[in-house]
């Protein structure tokens, strides 16, 4: 079988590094992994066979730079694993499909609905999926504790706890599109899902968030919970996921699951499903390559996975 060429942006985050430690313990293909950052330091490069800097999305130079990289490394398949950088392939999905190039991932219709909370919300709700409590009008707030995020924010930058009406108006004045939402004190759950490109969700792999730092689970439990499963393939079905996603659900007061959000792209934790039995940028490919996918390679058991800091040294050039 011929070998791929994989794009895997994102090369900083501890998704790409997830997909490229998932692949490397596959045997199933033989592939090239190209990843790409606008970071030169980012960890990803020393991972995978080939790294780029690529200049930030919001540099006018960014898809230019990205579809001349595309066509020298004759990529085969891009795997979302940037909250950023998917945004704008996305948008061009069709113009990077004529290269040749499976972009296994949303549409943008469905990434840009999944990044505007209010949008999100106010859909999933109708659709009859459990949110929390949420406006983005400080006037109507009259229950506390709070917990105030951007509309459009990625990971936990500018995320706050508010127990009074005097931190609500300060954080009101100083930042600017937040969305207020009833404070949920129970357990956290993120539930990796994979569909295909038609939109039918194939799995769902729940964990129990046990401790997070910065917005990514350190420590997680992988949890058999057949419920919750249900719940998060039936939510990407309803909004059209295409490929990866991870799913945020959380407990209110009362015990009860709540959805918080949906990445539309694979996660920081994507490797405790590895661990757990399921290898998701595994089955991407076999999906791409129309490889029947077993109920086997979908099974999993429930584990607990510790995570801690490994380091890359890079020798520097001696100073003359």
């Amino acid at each position: 079988m011929k070998g791929k060429n994989i794009l895997i942006p994102g090369a900083g985050g501890f998704a790409a590094v997830n997909v490229i430690k998932s692949l490397r313990k596959s045997n199933v293909f033989s592939f090239s992994l190209v990843t790409t950052d606008a970071n030169p330091l980012s960890v990803g490069f020393h991972l995978a066979d080939k790294g780029y800097v690529l200049p930030k999305i919001s540099d006018k130079n960014f898809l230019e730079e990205a579809i001349a990289l595309i066509k020298k490394e004759k990529i085969d398949i891009i795997l979302p694993t940037s909250g950023f950088d998917i945004i704008v392939y996305s948008k061009h999905k069709k113009e990077i499909e004529k290269l040749g190039v499976t972009c296994f991932f949303s549409d943008y219709d469905v990434i840009n609905l999944c990044n505007n909370k209010i949008k999100f919300y106010e859909a999933t709700k109708l659709a009859g999926f459990k949110v929390p409590k949420y406006t983005d009008d400080i006037k109507k707030i009259d229950f506390f504790p709070i917990f105030a995020k951007p509309i459009q924010g990625k990971g936990s930058r500018d995320t706050f706890l508010i127990n009074s009406i005097k931190d609500l108006e300060y954080i009101n004045e100083k930042y600017q599109d937040m969305i207020y939402s009833e404070y949920l004190p129970g357990i956290e759950y993120t539930i990796d899902v994979l569909s295909d490109l038609d939109g039918n969700a194939i799995l769902a792999v729940p964990r129990e968030r046990i401790e997070t730092k910065e917005g990514i689970s350190f420590k997680g439990k992988v949890v058999n919970n057949v419920a919750i499963e249900e719940e998060a393939k039936k939510l990407a079905q309803f909004l059209n996921i295409k490929g990866p996603c991870c799913i945020q659900m959380k407990e209110d007061i009362n015990g009860k699951l709540r959805l918080v959000e949906v990445n539309p792209r694979m996660g920081g934790g994507t490797i405790m499903a590895k661990y757990a039995g399921v290898n998701i940028p595994e089955l991407i490919l076999k999906l791409e390559s129309n490889i029947e996918i077993s109920e086997n390679e979908i099974n999993f058991n429930s584990v607990t996975v510790l995570r801690y800091y490994e380091e890359i040294v890079i020798k520097n050039k001696k100073k003359i």
